[in-house]
């Protein structure tokens, strides 16, 4: 449990209530829990693995909005659908800014700018982007979000967890 709170900087008695279900946890929390594991988000959902097509509808998953309120994420792949692949729809408000931590280690990302334009920032690199813009790039270290614009940007967000064979 320790060693949990330490990963995730989720509280050790935090994670004790959810663990004894005193509680329910935050999307936020869980994402955290999730980035602590070393696990991708969908499996803390407790999705089945049913046979046959996967359909996530549009009220389905609420998006996670970050603390100021200023971007949001809203998973767009069903849970179940692959074990190391998560795909997000990120909204960007007028000068937002989101710091994202390290992802577990050799996880990827793949970035495409839909509408607006969004400055990414991988540890010492920054890149500027545009509309139809794509970026790959490693995920297990800081990268940070900013939408410099006076109007929101929108990007689809593919998140690749390597997984230990």
């Amino acid at each position: 449990m320790d060693d949990l709170a330490s990963k995730s900087g989720v509280s050790r008695a935090a994670l004790s209530q959810i663990e004894g279900t005193r509680t329910n946890p935050t999307l936020s929390v869980l994402w955290k829990v999730a980035v602590g594991l070393d696990v991708p988000f969908h499996e803390l959902l407790g999705t089945s693995e049913e046979g046959g097509a996967k359909v996530l509808r549009a009220g389905d998953t609420p998006p996670l909005k970050s603390g100021d309120g200023r971007m949001e994420s809203r998973l767009l792949s069903p849970g179940g659908s692959s074990p190391d692949l998560e795909i997000y729809e990120l909204r960007f408000l007028p000068k937002a800014v989101h710091r994202s931590e390290p992802h577990g280690r050799g996880t990827m990302e793949t970035l495409v700018v839909m509408t607006g334009a969004l400055r990414l920032q991988v540890q010492d690199a920054e890149y500027e982007l545009l509309p139809g813009d794509t970026i790959f790039f490693k995920a297990d270290v800081p990268h940070v979000y900013e939408n410099r614009a006076s109007h929101e940007t929108r990007c689809f967000n593919v998140i690749r967890y390597a997984r230990e064979s």
